[in-house]
């Protein structure tokens, strides 16, 4: 496979399973709904309802989290772009779905029509998530590629984001006839692959464990879970392990009961390990980091804190606990539990779906052994391999210790250990870890990093740097945000160098019309921000009278509005987004 084909799909693979974050949050609140509104807990059929609205509509919810997470800037108007795109794709394709003559069988008129919508509405609600997940990947490609467009005078009111949702329509055209016309094929695809996991047994869900915890450290295996969870399978219409699981089906479960032992027990008992075999005088140091990761995993099912503490100190006890989540999935499955959760397989989700569950209590008996494996074997290989984990040896690294810092000194020392805001060209989070892209790896400071807080860092790519800190993640991401500025104002990735002739003339006028505005403004130093606003430039300045406004009309800006404070808002004859990232 060519390397650097490669070094360009990982990165879009990689952003993608991030994306996949984003809709599957809104889980926990749709299983607790779910539960709570059944007959066996507060009977209340309207909360029931809601939260199955959540799930009957994951497809739209995909769309809109997928295209959003691939945004440049995670813009949203990339999201209103994958709902015309869903909708259109869903749609359209209602109406090329070709019914089968034995569903209409021998009856005709209203009947014949009735059975007809009836076979299209189960096909639409079965390529649901697919069809979200594509309408999700095209707008948020689309965006990337026209937000900046520029029309004629006349259209230019269409121009820029506005014209990502239009754009994002026709396209999906196309998505509606593939799925319309080949939904015979692609309904007999989903089914094979249905049929494969089944006949895999206990042997495929080995091999479902194993990869989903070692793809962890790429983040791919959020791509493994979304197929396992909401595609494979069918029952009464609804796909995927994780919805069958709450619409009813026994059958459901397999890809999540396995989960339990090992992120109630399992890991918890790692933790202790690591704290029995930690130096005494470190212990009471090291002790509260230990226990506040176990109580995480074992309540909520959020395992990433304590694996990033042995994940690259001790590779095969790393691979050790992905064996035995493989062997957890097939025992599960081999002694018929079948359990399911909302979020993740944490104690919260086994209390909430106690009674939708088969045969939980076996959970909590093999979860008993499971706490005894665990633990033998960290304990054993930490004092047999000498493993430095927390509280052995060195001076215990204080993770954690950010959170009692102010959040502007936090975030100042974030930023500086990152190599500061020039540095940074992109600032992501998933659910543990911050997703950053670099302008020079070099500059980043790990040992500053893991003094915060980090408990790893990952370098995915030439760019590419993550930085585990827990379920803060997402919290440091807003806090860097802020301190850079605007995303537009992040570091402009270096232009790729092109064989061929040199087209200056563009790129010349560009950097005139930058430097005539800045003129215009009083000077670079005048300037503090600029942020785009459809067509209009929102601007921050240090002296807002320095602006000349007969200098910006002759320009060809069709006028300037005092807004106070230091700030104008300039209308621009031509896109203002684009101008924005020139400035900054």
């Amino acid at each position: 496979m060519n390397s650097a084909w490669t070094r360009q799909l990982f990165p879009a693979v990689q952003k993608l399973g991030r994306s996949l974050m984003l809709p599957i949050a809104v889980l926990p609140v749709a299983g607790l709904l779910l539960r709570l509104g059944q007959p066996d807990l507060l009977d209340l059929p309207y909360v029931a309802a809601a939260g199955n609205a959540v799930f009957s509509h994951l497809g739209l919810l995909f769309a809109i989290g997928v295209a959003v997470g691939l945004a440049r800037g995670n813009n949203g108007a990339a999201g209103l772009a994958a709902v015309v795109a869903y909708l259109v794709t869903t749609e359209g394709a209602r109406v090329l779905i070709p019914v089968p003559p034995e569903v209409v069988g021998e009856v005709a008129g209203r009947y014949a029509e009735l059975s007809g919508a009836a076979f299209r509405d189960a096909a639409v609600a079965k390529m649901s998530v697919p069809a979200g997940l594509i309408s999700g990947i095209l707008a948020g490609l689309l965006y990337n590629r026209f937000a900046d467009i520029r029309l004629p005078d006349y259209l230019a009111f269409f121009a820029g984001r506005r014209f990502v949702p239009i754009v994002s329509g026709f396209a999906a055209l196309g998505l509606a006839a593939l799925f319309g016309f080949g939904w015979p094929m692609l309904e007999t695809g989903m089914n094979a692959l249905s049929e494969a996991v089944v006949a895999a047994g206990g042997g495929g869900l080995f091999v479902y464990g194993l990869l989903n915890r070692l793809l962890i450290i790429t983040g791919l295996h959020h791509i493994l879970n979304n197929i396992a969870w909401f595609i494979v399978g069918d029952f009464e219409g609804v796909t995927g392990d994780l919805r069958r699981f709450f619409a009813g089906d026994p059958s459901a479960g397999a890809f999540m009961t396995g989960f339990f032992p090992v992120m109630m027990f399992g890991l918890p008992a790692a933790c202790l390990a690591m704290y029995h075999s930690a130096d005494e005088d470190k212990r009471k140091a090291v002790g509260g980091l230990l226990l506040s990761m176990a109580l995480t995993s074992f309540l909520t099912g959020i395992t990433e804190p304590i694996e990033f503490t042995f994940m690259f100190i001790a590779p095969l006890l790393y691979a050790v606990h992905a064996v035995l989540t493989g062997l957890s999935m097939t025992l599960m499955d081999l002694l018929g539990v079948r359990h399911g959760f909302g979020f993740s397989a944490g104690l919260f989700d086994y209390v909430l779906n106690f009674n939708h569950a088969t045969r939980p209590l076996i959970i909590l008996l093999v979860g008993v052994g499971w706490f005894a494996v665990y633990y033998g074997v960290f304990r054993w290989a930490i004092l047999r391999f000498d493993i430095p984990t927390p509280g052995r040896g060195e001076i215990v690294s204080p993770v954690g210790e950010g959170a009692s810092l102010a959040v502007d000194e936090e975030t100042a020392r974030m930023l500086e250990a990152l190599g500061g805001a020039g540095n940074l060209r992109e600032i992501d989070a998933c659910t543990t870890r911050l997703r950053l892209r670099v302008v020079e790896q070099e500059r980043v400071d790990e040992d500053a990093l893991r003094a915060l807080g980090a408990s790893g860092i990952l370098r995915p790519g030439a760019d590419a740097l993550q930085v585990i800190i827990g379920l803060r993640a997402d919290e440091m991401a807003g806090h860097l945000r802020r301190a850079v500025g605007d995303t537009a104002a992040l570091a402009p990735a270096a232009a790729p160098v092109q064989a061929g002739p040199r087209q200056p003339r563009q790129q010349d006028a560009a950097a005139d019309d930058v430097e005539r505005l800045l003129g215009a403004l009083g000077g670079r130093d005048n300037l503090l921000s600029a942020q785009a606003l459809g067509t209009r430039l929102s601007l921050r300045l240090k002296d807002a009278g320095k602006a000349d406004e007969h200098a910006l009309l002759a320009a060809g800006y069709r006028g300037l509005a005092q807004a106070g404070e230091g700030r104008v808002q300039l209308l621009c004859t031509y896109q203002a987004e684009s101008l924005a990232r020139a400035l900054a």
